[in-house]
């Protein structure tokens, strides 16, 4: 009988998580492409990004107490539209949640030593890995004090925000944006809200997952969203829209420009960690769908072993904490966000195509939210940079083709082991 993974986590755990996942990305790395492409309009794309992922969260939790396992969409897709698009979900979230970690690997560097933020990169990939190595309620554990710390950071970003006497509200009017600048900010911003899913991916995981999950991901997003708005305002108020979007670390700028500008050894150092705190629930989310897919046979067999002693799939930890790492010492900032964002935006329109098939009697929420999701991933997706979407896309495509060559190798496989003499 296979392995299974054990039930550890409560709601407060699991909402722990989903803030954990998404306090610490964009919040700290986002706001710089986002103004870039909406101006001081870059409010309506945070409002837009958040819409957008609400209805992804109410579809992602009604599939997930439909079906408790661990792999998140790549899961629910499987069962609800069949394996071709169960993979393709499942190859969205790795490609994208790796892109992820690249970005907030960067991000951690950009705040704790810009001058070599690859290297502060790569050597907090590596440090996060040894802790989820120890299992995931270490995981756990961790990812409340760095939780913690995050929103201290922030404090201090706000508080330093507003004691600037050239802060005001007339930044935020948007007198400078366009419709397809806001639909482009809010590609960049739903960066920022795409840690619920993490908790969707411990279906496996968490205590009574049908009563769990649907509980968590609302409440660990309405939180986010509101902690999202307080800082964006005091950004684009205490900012101008061109530093903003010429920086790699805004919340920095705020401190270092206001009277509390000693406050910014705490600020750098809290968004650094914060970063690490979403690191730590990235990389074990990828690799949990690592391990779907892999017990599936539509990734390397090699991956779906679990270490019975730590209760996790190590092998599969280990490989995604490499990529990411090799992936940090190439790629940018920006790069990493838009191609992110692109494949996240697929693994969850087709997250809401699934929910649609949901029957009456196992529905949460208005279908209308899923047609709302479906349609505003789309929308949203197709509206970022030609260059992520053109690369977003092929990197899928060649998932697929990768999938039917490595199930063509295995039907092979048996038929040769099937055949007389062998």
């Amino acid at each position: 009988m296979a392995v299974r993974l054990q039930r550890r986590l409560g709601l407060g755990d699991a909402v722990t998580i989903g803030a954990g996942s998404m306090i610490g990305a964009g919040v700290f790395s986002a706001w710089g492409p986002a103004t870039g492409a909406a101006g001081s309009g870059v409010l309506i794309g945070l409002v837009v990004a958040a819409a957008v992922a609400f209805c992804n969260a109410t579809s992602s939790a009604q599939l997930a107490a439909v079906h408790p396992e661990s792999g998140g969409s790549y899961v629910y897709a499987r069962r609800q539209l069949g394996a071709p698009w169960g993979f393709l979900a499942g190859w969205g979230f790795v490609v994208g949640k790796t892109a992820s970690c690249v970005a907030i690997a960067l991000t951690a560097g950009a705040y704790l030593w810009p001058d070599h933020s690859r290297l502060v990169g790569i050597v907090a990939v590596a440090a996060v890995a040894m802790v989820n190595i120890g299992g995931l309620s270490r995981t756990v554990a961790v990812t409340k004090v760095l939780l913690a710390v995050s929103l201290v950071a922030l404090a201090c970003v706000v508080i330093a925000g507003w004691s600037t006497s050239t802060t005001s509200m007339d930044r935020i009017v948007p007198t400078d944006t366009t419709v397809a600048g806001v639909l482009r900010a809010g590609g960049f911003l739903f960066f920022a809200f795409a840690g619920y899913a993490r908790i969707a991916t411990l279906g496996e995981e968490v205590k009574d997952p049908a009563v769990t999950i649907p509980k968590a991901i609302p409440r660990a997003l309405a939180g986010v969203l509101a902690i999202y708005a307080v800082v964006g305002v005091t950004v684009l108020a205490a900012l101008s829209v061109d530093v903003i979007s010429g920086s790699h670390a805004p919340l920095a700028l705020v401190v270092s420009a206001s009277p509390l500008d000693w406050l910014s050894p705490v600020v750098r150092i809290g968004a650094g960690i914060a970063a690490l705190g979403v690191l730590l629930n990235l990389v074990p989310g990828v690799s949990r769908t690592v391990l779907a897919m892999a017990r599936r046979h539509e990734l390397p067999g090699w991956f779906a072993t679990i270490d019975e002693r730590r209760s996790l799939p190590l092998r599969a930890e280990v490989a995604v904490a490499l990529v990411v790492i090799a992936l940090t010492a190439a790629f940018d900032l920006r790069g990493a966000i838009g191609f992110s964002g692109v494949t996240i935006l697929t693994y969850y329109a087709i997250t809401n195509a699934a929910c649609l098939t949901l029957p009456t009697t196992k529905r949460r929420w208005p279908r209308w939210l899923a047609i709302a999701g479906l349609a505003g991933c789309i929308t949203l997706a197709v509206t970022l940079p030609l260059v992520s979407v053109v690369v977003g896309v092929a990197v899928l495509l060649t998932g697929l083709a990768l999938r039917r060559s490595l199930r063509r190798n295995l039907a092979a496989g048996v038929e040769s082991v099937g055949r007389p003499g062998r």
